[in-house]
């Protein structure tokens, strides 16, 4: 094991709920950070890491990615500290390591993990809460444990804020809820990587919870009460072409509760030279096309995630998408797929993960 050089490294917590932004955070202070080495610790919530595949080509071997479960619920602090050792040695020349948690995680089982490593390479840099400014209110209806989230930040990232036409209840709102946390509106989010690199809890208190509190760890406490007890993920991949027709139909008729769809989609001879991203976050739906890299292997990949959704039906409905292997492709075929493709001219934050938009008017 290398030792330290005796420069600690920050740990920065990224969190925020399905679909808030928190990828598209990482991903802009990757390309804006002044020359600043970030290292990721990426937890998706699925078998298959989308969020780790959507950060990859940016941190290469910088990235830790976690897969299949949140990390907080982590016996311990001991499985982090093994990631942040590969991080912080002092051979990788890493400035700040970000932890890009699931979008059901418990922030506060997280910053405990951090406070309790004994690696003497790291410190621990503060908690970044994403907030979706337009989904806000549906959110904290559903789960009104964001509102606790809030409380623990150390910077609330207030995303989306244009997609809302009147800014100023939803940041009123937010600063209501905060403890002291520093409130930045953004878009696509482009924050300023200075309130994340430079920020130390400064304080005995981490938001509404003191050291003593972040510390103690009751052994018999389950996960039940987390956000992502509550919730289900299906992972869903095909060697298989879909079919576009049938895949925007399922999209299009996705049931109540189906909260998140994220991955990659192969439509086989409908376009062979692009493979399509896909998010969605409650209505909101969007593709962005890829092009395929030289020797990839040409996978369907998806992580579906919702509340009281039927796994086993929506696995059948997927199925039930992939192309039965006509030997003709008919151009009309993928005029469904891209009603929801960002104008190129748009392509400001256009790779974004986690951003998707309102879909293209048909009629356009």
């Amino acid at each position: 094991m290398e030792r330290s050089s005796g420069r600690q490294i920050p740990v920065v917590v990224l969190a925020g709920f399905l679909g808030s932004g928190k990828t598209t955070v990482l991903n802009h202070l990757l390309h804006h950070s002044g020359g600043s080495r970030i290292g990721a610790v990426v937890n998706d919530f699925g078998a298959i890491e989308i969020d780790a595949m959507a950060v990859a080509g940016a941190l290469g071997d910088s990235t830790v990615s976690l897969g299949n479960g949140c990390l907080c619920c982590a016996v311990d602090g001991s499985e982090l500290d093994v990631y942040l050792e590969r991080l912080a040695r002092p051979s990788a020349g890493i400035d700040v390591i970000v932890i890009e948690a699931s979008g059901l995680a418990e922030p506060q089982e997280l910053v405990r993990m951090v406070l309790a490593s004994e690696h003497p390479g790291i410190v621990y840099g503060g908690l970044v809460e994403v907030v979706d400014a337009a989904e806000f209110d549906d959110t904290r209806a559903r789960h009104p444990e964001i509102d606790r989230h809030l409380g623990l930040a150390d910077l609330v990232v207030v995303n989306k804020l244009d997609r809302v036409t009147d800014t100023a209840p939803v940041l009123g709102l937010v600063r209501s809820l905060v403890d002291r946390a520093a409130v930045v509106p953004v878009t696509h989010g482009r924050v300023d990587p200075e309130f994340l690199f430079d920020r130390r809890p400064g304080e005995e208190r981490i938001g509404q919870l003191s050291f003593d509190d972040l510390h103690r760890h009751d052994g018999e406490e389950e996960h039940a009460g987390h956000l992502h007890a509550a919730y289900d993920s299906l992972s869903f991949v095909s060697a298989q072409p879909m079919d576009p027709r049938r895949l925007i139909r399922f999209l299009d008729s996705r049931p109540e509760g189906l909260y998140r769809i994220k991955g990659y989609v192969d439509f086989g001879p409908h376009d062979t030279r692009n493979r399509y991203a896909v998010h969605a976050v409650g209505r909101f739906l969007r593709f962005y096309p890829e092009v395929w890299t030289a020797g990839e292997e040409r996978l369907t990949q998806l992580v579906l995630i919702g509340a009281g959704i039927d796994t086993a039906a929506l696995r059948k409905e997927l199925e039930a998408c992939v192309s039965d292997g006509a030997p003709h492709a008919d151009e009309r075929d993928m005029w469904g797929v891209l009603r929801y493709v960002r104008d190129p001219e748009d392509s400001e934050g256009s790779e974004d993960p986690e951003d998707p938009e309102d879909p293209v008017d048909p009629a356009a």
